[in-house]
């Protein structure tokens, strides 16, 4: 027993020595992650474990790696491609989640950010639901709370979504009493635009013709729409080249109109909502091709760009999915104001003239590298010096479709919820969320090269989304 004791003495010295030396050496690397800028509190259990094991999901389907990478010659010249060519889309279709088989298959309901796991849609969820209930039900709505409660992650439950939206996009007043004539207003509005704009060029020229009051002397023809041969003008000819014929410009906008028509038959192939032959798929592609069609025409500095379809499919499915069958019924105008709004904050990275810019996409890029070494030095030295990834290479896909093509639907519309409710403004936001991604993974990027750490980035595994927001609300400049 002496001896015993005599040996359990020494053991316990180093066990002590051990754990003190641990500490130690803990404290230096706090002390060490200082230095280099990096705060405490991102030395965190919850991101820094070793990575989970690749998942299959639509994202990977959308976006599929490349069999290699080598290194581009720095810099980009031509602005990188979107989304994936329709063959590749559909080799192998990517199996729906439980919150999508619910919602699509039916066709009706579920249009709410889903939680990571079953037991957060509990307490929590419950209490920011009664919460923003409570606020919605008021005369004037405080927009300031709604956007405190929104930042968290709206319920998944009774349209609260698409109203919160709709209020957060100013397309409706915190004043109830002004929303009965703001919506005719601007629904009828919608309906003269697609009247005037999304009209065959032979109904123009017959509607103008009625709009002159001419009566032309000549027998009425019978068949309706046609005119006769001295109504039609130089101008109104399908073979004129005029700036002013509605011909010539009908066949100008032939090339962008075949481009948004084949990226809305590519928006989320995986989802029904979107995708297949169904009447319901084929209305929802005919509105996102109607609204897209008409902005083009209303923004002809801009146009249609490849991927804005990706931006407007959340909206448009958020108020289509409204269980109010009057708000439902008007989806597509309402998702048309929403989607403007929404661009006029993100329109400059859509014009290639301003690419150079200082409002253009590729400083918005730069703007991202710089909060990146702002907050984590190390990881942006070994990214951009060491294994020279310019962030244009997975950023810029990161930025301009707004994280849709990162996470799933259901996560994305998440993510939207926190994006829309920053007094900010979404592009900080986004800016901020994109730098959380990059730390989030930073163990996995610093223990990387160049061709494993650009695979990540441009497929991007699954993470914890709630997580993820508390860490990019945390670069919050202070």
């Amino acid at each position: 027993p002496s001896c015993t004791g005599a040996v359990a003495q020494p053991l316990r010295l180093r066990v002590r020595e051990k754990r003190e030396l641990k500490k130690k050496n803990s404290q230096n690397q706090i002390k060490s992650m200082a230095k280099k800028g990096i705060p405490e509190w991102l030395n965190s259990s919850l991101w820094s474990s070793s990575p989970p094991p690749p998942l299959v999901d639509d994202r990977l389907l959308r976006n599929p790696p490349a069999t290699s990478v080598t290194p581009p010659s720095p810099p980009i010249v031509e602005r990188p491609p979107l989304s994936s060519s329709p063959s590749t889309i559909s080799t192998a279709p990517a199996p729906p989640s439980k919150s999508e088989v619910n919602d699509l298959q039916n066709g009706t309901g579920n249009d709410g950010a889903g939680s990571e796991t079953p037991a957060a849609t509990s307490v929590e969820d419950v209490s920011r639901k009664a919460q923003v209930v409570a606020e919605l039900s008021k005369k004037v709505i405080d927009l300031k709370e709604v956007r405190k409660i929104a930042s968290q992650g709206l319920p998944d439950d009774a349209g609260i979504r698409s109203l919160v939206w709709k209020l957060l996009l100013d397309y409706l007043s915190p004043d109830r009493s002004l929303w009965s004539s703001e919506l005719a207003k601007k629904r009828s509005q919608y309906k003269q635009f697609k009247e005037e704009l999304l009209m065959n060029p032979s109904e123009v020229t017959r509607k103008m013709d009625k709009s002159k009051g001419g009566e032309s002397n000549e027998p009425k023809i019978e068949s309706p729409g046609a005119l006769s041969r001295s109504d039609i003008t130089h101008e109104d000819h399908p073979l004129s080249l005029g700036t002013t014929s509605v011909w010539n410009n009908f066949f100008k906008d032939t090339e962008v109109l075949e481009q948004i028509d084949r990226d809305v038959m590519r928006t989320h192939p995986d989802m029904h909502f979107f995708s297949g032959d169904s009447a319901a798929a084929k209305a929802n592609q005919d509105a996102l091709k109607n609204v897209l069609t008409i902005f083009a025409k209303l923004n002809p500095g801009i146009r249609y760009v490849q991927g804005m379809n990706e931006i407007l499919a959340p909206i448009y499915y958020i108020f289509k999915n409204d269980p109010d069958k009057g708000n439902a019924a008007f989806a597509e105008s309402d998702a048309f104001f929403c989607f403007v709004e929404l661009m006029s904050g993100f329109r400059d990275n859509f014009c290639q003239q301003l690419d150079n810019s200082v409002v253009g996409i590729r400083y918005t890029i730069t703007r991202l590298s710089l909060l990146l070494k702002h907050h984590d030095e190390e990881l942006w030295r070994h990214l951009e010096v060491t294994t020279k990834i310019n962030p244009q290479f997975y950023a810029f896909r990161w930025i301009t479709l707004l994280l849709t093509q990162e996470f799933n639907f259901v996560e994305s519309l998440h993510i939207w919820d926190t994006l829309l409710s920053d007094p900010e403004g979404p592009q900080e936001t986004l800016l901020r969320i994109c730098c959380a991604m990059l730390i989030l993974v930073r163990r996995r990027l610093l223990a990387g090269d160049f061709t494993s750490n650009l695979k990540l980035l441009q497929n991007y595994p699954p993470t914890n989304i709630s997580h993820m927001l508390y860490v990019a609300d945390k670069l919050r400049a202070k």
